[in-house]
């Protein structure tokens, strides 16, 4: 029997690969998807040189290719999950010939910027809030915004049981305002908004860190330019995958 301390750790192996993320390797583990010399693989699990790992009976393999980094503008409707059960999924929307996936999520009702990788590596780091990596947005809402509105939103609400962090928010119009947030609970404006008794009518997202929708269409997508991709990975060098980064933030 192999040391268990061995190797690599399973879900870190898999999203290595370029297969999935480590988030959806946890869960193909968890659902018992993922065997590892023809067993059942548990969470927990490493791999080591000659083990041969499969997810759905699929057998996946290191990659030594380029990672691929592209920035699609999602439009409303199409949903940010690789399940291609999911007719709406944003994997079979986007046809791209190598195996991709998304950082993150974005609304079924929201539009704009999303990034999606091959590389596994860095879906934590751009993800965890402890890292802080700024996401902007632009929003209309279905009433006129007042300065208290604006005061409120900036300075963190309880929603989900927590509250919110402090963020930057800018009004735009009557009924528009632009915010930049650091964290990304599920639904997260919405759900302020909604404890504001404001409904949100549009939200699009415009930017990811130092990655701009820009001019990019709906509904279509791009390769990061060689800049875009060197000036995200010097952001993300010191920031960390789990929860430590929100441990050392707060030192």
């Amino acid at each position: 029997m192999k040391d268990k301390e061995k190797g690599i750790q399973l879900n870190k192996y898999i999203s290595s690969t370029g297969f999935c993320s480590r988030r959806e390797a946890d869960r193909y583990i968890e659902e018992a998807r993922v065997t590892v010399n023809e067993e059942i693989a548990f969470p927990g699990a490493r791999v080591n040189a000659g083990d041969v790992v499969a997810v759905d009976g699929e057998r996946i393999k290191a990659s030594k290719k380029l990672p691929v980094y592209i920035a699609f503008n999602k439009p409303r409707g199409i949903t940010s999950t690789t399940d291609l059960s999911d007719r709406s999924n944003i994997i079979s929307f986007i046809n791209h010939p190598k195996r991709i996936f998304p950082i993150g999520r974005l609304d079924k009702d929201s539009e704009g910027l999303i990034l999606l990788t091959n590389d596994g590596d860095i879906v934590n780091k751009i993800l965890r809030a402890g890292n802080e990596h700024e996401k902007e947005y632009i929003v209309s809402v279905n009433k006129p915004i007042t300065p208290e509105f604006v005061k409120r939103m900036a300075s963190g609400l309880p929603i989900m049981g927590t509250k919110t962090k402090p963020c930057t928010v800018r009004q735009l119009g009557s009924r528009s305002f632009k915010i930049v947030l650091t964290q990304g609970l599920n639904r997260q404006i919405r759900r302020m908004c909604e404890h504001l008794d404001y409904e949100v009518v549009t939200l699009k997202r415009i930017r990811i860190m130092n990655i701009t929708l820009g001019n990019l269409a709906v509904g279509k997508w791009r390769n990061l330019s060689v800049t875009e991709a060197g000036a995200l990975q010097a952001l993300l060098k010191d920031s960390v995958k789990t929860e430590e980064a929100s441990v050392r933030r707060k030192r």
